[in-house]
């Protein structure tokens, strides 16, 4: 080959460098056809005659503002506040500035000559003697002064620095897909403390009515003691029964109290504000409607939607990346530097002229570190393979969820069939009572026990309702809640 065909080829090389170390590509998407081994649902049962099943229609993405399909205006309010005062997401949005400004940082540093002026002033004093010169007087102490611009530059020859880099703007990724991540983490804990309120708030009203009731039988049956008509040990029972109903009002009570302090906290407020009292005052059961279509997408778009996903993406990236960081500093490194400047004895003349520059080109070849490099290679080759596998665990708990999510308002819908229908004939059945008694067929005491049965069969069917709410709230958080936005690697 001839000469200047091995400068010239030397030159470009410098000038361009080459990239050791893997090139990064995304994990292909799962490849299963379905979300659970049955297949994917298309609808539930109905819960009863007038509510028909909920269906599952297959989109692209899940809709943005997911919680609005719950029809509560009281809702909505609330996540728009947790999502403007979240002290959380104030502090992912602030990490995700700071890691930008890192990636800034660090581009403008290795991407770009340094350059620094200096100006300096010594006060020297010379003696010749030191240097064999004995026939001149020593001159006197004199001041030097120095202004100078200094220029340095890495060549990335194998591409350490830039590898380093795209390492540092995987950490950016990582952080705009958290800020996501604990966005739809906050929408999720609004929607389903609003659907946990929602439904103590119910069960501790038919909990009330519910020793109510057993509070007027208990009298009855007390009146019939006095008269001679009942055992004691029937009366002894009505008071264990009633202890027992009134022992759960307490615990209902405090999960109340605990929801309402930690929707506070997910609103940004201190649990003893009032600002948000008349929004969690419309927060019941029948003001939030259950989505009678939920949009379900398909398993092979679930890691482009899953935040979490997307930033376990972005810390294999990362780990890649530090692979060939490891594996370029292997390699030589060349270092330009140059400064030109003036250096004079009085401050006047500094600017009279040029008289000093210098110019260093220095290359670098590790040649013996007792095996740190290489074990270094070997331990970001190992951090790989970790983040590897946390990725692959990451996706399966992901497919676990929605897999869960789906199962679970199946069998929701077939229990609040189930409670519907118990609920609908203790109904009727108090009905009959309740003309049975008008009549003089039955006892107060039956009519009584005839509608506290009814208002425990509400509260079983509050419960199997407010499952229901909440895991479909639950299914679009596993989906990922929304299409991400598009800035988060910018």
């Amino acid at each position: 080959m001839k000469p200047h065909v091995l400068v010239s080829t030397a030159c470009a090389l410098i000038l361009a460098g080459c990239t050791m170390g893997p090139d990064f590509h995304a994990p292909a998407a799962p490849d299963a056809a379905s979300w659970t081994r049955e297949g994917t649902p298309a609808a539930t049962v109905p819960t009863n005659a007038t509510s028909g099943a909920q269906t599952f229609a297959t989109v692209p993405n899940v809709p943005d503002a997911w919680w609005k399909q719950f029809g509560s205006p009281a809702l909505d309010q609330l996540v728009d506040a947790a999502l403007a005062a979240s002290p959380t997401l104030d502090s992912a949005r602030a990490k995700l500035i700071e890691a930008r400004e890192n990636y800034n940082a660090q581009a403008g540093a290795t991407l770009f000559p340094q350059v620094d002026a200096k100006l300096s002033a010594t006060r020297e004093k010379i003696d010749l003697a030191s240097f064999g010169i004995t026939a001149v007087p020593n001159p006197a102490p004199f001041t030097l002064y120095d202004a100078s611009i200094s220029v340095s530059y890495v060549f990335d020859l194998f591409g350490a620095n830039r590898r380093a880099l795209e390492a540092t703007l995987a950490q950016v990724d990582y952080q705009a897909y958290e800020l996501a991540a604990a966005r739809l983490s906050v929408v999720g804990n609004v929607v389903s403390s609003a659907v946990r309120r929602a439904s103590l708030r119910r069960q501790i009203e038919i909990t009330q009515q519910l020793i109510d009731a057993q509070s007027r039988q208990l009298a009855i049956m007390e009146a019939r003691l006095a008269a001679g008509g009942v055992a004691d040990i029937d009366v002894r029972s009505q008071r264990t029964l009633l202890a027992q109903t009134r022992a759960t009002l307490p615990p209902l009570e405090t999960q109340l109290a605990q929801t309402d302090h930690q929707l506070a906290v997910l609103l940004g407020v201190a649990p003893a504000s009032p600002q948000f009292d008349a929004q969690l005052e419309s927060l019941t059961l029948d003001a939030l409607h259950l989505p009678d279509t939920v949009s379900l997408t398909v398993p092979s778009t679930l890691a482009r939607a899953r935040p979490d996903i997307r930033a376990a993406e972005a810390v294999l990236h990362q780990a890649s990346a530090n692979v060939g960081v490891a594996t370029a500093n292997l390699y030589p490194q060349i270092t330009l530097s140059a400064s030109i400047g003036s250096e004079r004895t009085r401050v006047e003349d500094v600017v009279n002229g040029l008289n000093i520059w210098n110019f260093g080109l220095g290359l670098t070849q590790p040649v013996f570190h007792g095996g740190e490099l290489r074990a270094k290679k070997r331990a970001s080759e190992a951090a790989w393979d970790a983040a590897f596998a946390d990725y692959r665990q990451t996706v399966l708990q992901a497919l676990q969820q929605v897999a869960d999510t789906l199962r679970a308002l199946e069998n929701d819908a077939l229990e609040l069939q189930s409670r519907d229908a118990a609920h609908r004939e203790a109904e009727a059945s108090a009905t009959v009572a309740l003309a049975r008694y008008e009549a003089g067929g039955v006892s107060e005491f039956s009519l009584i026990d005839t509608q506290r049965q009814a208002l425990q069969t509400s509260l079983d069917r509050t419960l199997a309702e407010a499952n229901r709410l909440a895991d479909t709230a639950a299914l679009y958080q596993a989906l990922g809640g929304a299409a991400l936005p598009a800035q988060t690697a910018q």
